[in-house]
């Protein structure tokens, strides 16, 4: 009955005359009510969603014309270990509940998998909203976020800094040019284009001040968003491209202390803020934040930017729960310039793992070593080994949401 059923849809692209359901589909999925649409404003929130349609790529099911299911993928590019790649953007995901069990989504992520093949975007990150879902799929955890609270009484006092801050508008060219800088140096980042900054804090952004630091030399070295609202301080995004910077936002903040109690934001890389400050007891809390996957094993590997401890040839064995064209055995050579190559199953084989533990352990996000003890690489110690000095050793850090 079910095969029956799906035999009457149709998988096609979606375009802007389905703009409507489109967004019909998302505010059901995701539970938006006509109090919030009202809020927003129908025009408006069809106005933020316009860059979907005219940038990104979306595939949907249909059923005699409606939409019943969508997948769309941003084009967005990140930085790996110095290096830019092609990121396929997962977002909008959505499937009405009485189409559920039909299979419909397992085919949207393969056609747009198989689109972002074809587009170069070698690399694919979402918000898992069902980590075990997403999971099986092919994807894996990248990114932690860390959310924190400080009590005014820790406020740091006043650092003798010789630079200044100053308000700003929300899409000041100083922001973007303190970002560009620090985006360069942090592995797993965004680099923003214009749909990216689009995306920035899209919903929030009424609600938000910018500031930005400037050195001695007037230079933009950091800036943040922020909002002060019952009695708290709230860091939405903090960036800082040296100490400086750091502690310059941190007296613009101390600067607030008469107005507030407690200081909370977010943090995404293990940044060891409590020793930053003299009272260093403060409330944190981990997360999962970010997700990614391999789109295109051998592309990636081809222009991954290893260590300069890559001398020896190394065979790697992957299994893809999605991708054939990942489900191989794959060998990295180094000697005349960086090759991958696809090879026989019967070439002996150094490591063996899954899609989801080489995005991981590529982007660092875990080391080969903890990945070996928890069964999730198959090789010999004089392999971890090896690997562990073939990766940049650069922690990942995704501050984005789309």
């Amino acid at each position: 009955m079910s095969q029956n059923r799906k035999d009457d849809l149709e998988l096609k692209v979606v375009t802007k005359e389905h703009t409507q359901d489109s967004l019909d589909l998302l505010n059901y999925v995701f539970q938006v009510t006509n109090q919030d649409v009202s809020q927003i404003g129908e025009s408006q929130m069809a106005l933020w969603k316009k860059p979907i349609f005219e940038q990104s790529s979306i595939l949907g099911w249909f059923s005699k014309n409606k939409l019943i299911s969508q997948m769309v993928v941003y084009p967005f590019s990140v930085n790996i270990h110095g290096r830019a790649y092609k990121m396929g953007g997962v977002t909008g995901v959505g499937t009405y509940p009485e189409y559920a069990g039909l299979g419909l989504m397992n085919d949207l992520m393969k056609e747009s998998l198989t689109l972002m093949r074809e587009k170069g975007q070698t690399i694919s990150y979402l918000f898992p909203y069902s980590i075990p879902y997403y999971r099986k799929k092919g994807w894996e955890i990248i990114s932690d976020v860390i959310t924190y609270t400080v009590r005014d009484t820790q406020i740091p006092k006043p650092y003798d800094v010789p630079g200044r801050i100053e308000r700003v508008s929300f899409h000041d060219k100083d922001i973007r040019k303190a970002y560009e800088q620090f985006s360069k140096k942090e592995n797993g980042a965004m680099i923003r284009n214009e749909l990216a900054w689009d995306e920035h804090f899209k919903w929030e952004r009424d609600d938000l001040i910018a500031c930005v630091y400037y050195d001695a030399k007037e230079q933009p070295t950091g800036y943040m968003y922020y909002k002060v609202e019952n009695e708290t301080f709230f860091v939405q995004e903090m960036i800082f491209n040296n100490e400086e910077a750091r502690r310059g936002l941190w007296n613009f903040i101390g600067a607030h202390f008469s107005m507030v109690y407690y200081v909370k934001g977010k943090i995404f890389a293990n940044e060891p803020l409590s020793f930053f400050l003299e009272d260093g007891e403060i409330e944190e809390k981990i997360s999962p934040y970010y997700m990614a996957r391999i789109v295109d094993v051998e592309e990636f590997l081809r222009g991954f930017p290893f260590t300069s401890y890559a001398k020896q040839a190394i065979v790697l064995k992957v299994n893809d729960p999605m991708l054939e064209w990942n489900q191989d055995v794959f060998k990295l050579t180094f000697e005349n310039g960086q090759k991958v190559e696809r090879v026989s199953e019967d070439t002996p084989v150094d490591a063996s793992l899954d899609i989801q533990t080489l995005v991981t352990l590529l982007l660092n996000y875990k080391r080969a070593k903890d990945l070996k003890e928890i069964g999730r690489i198959e090789a010999t110690n004089a392999t971890i080994s090896y690997l562990e000095e073939l990766i940049p050793d650069n922690q990942p850090w995704f501050s984005d949401y789309f």
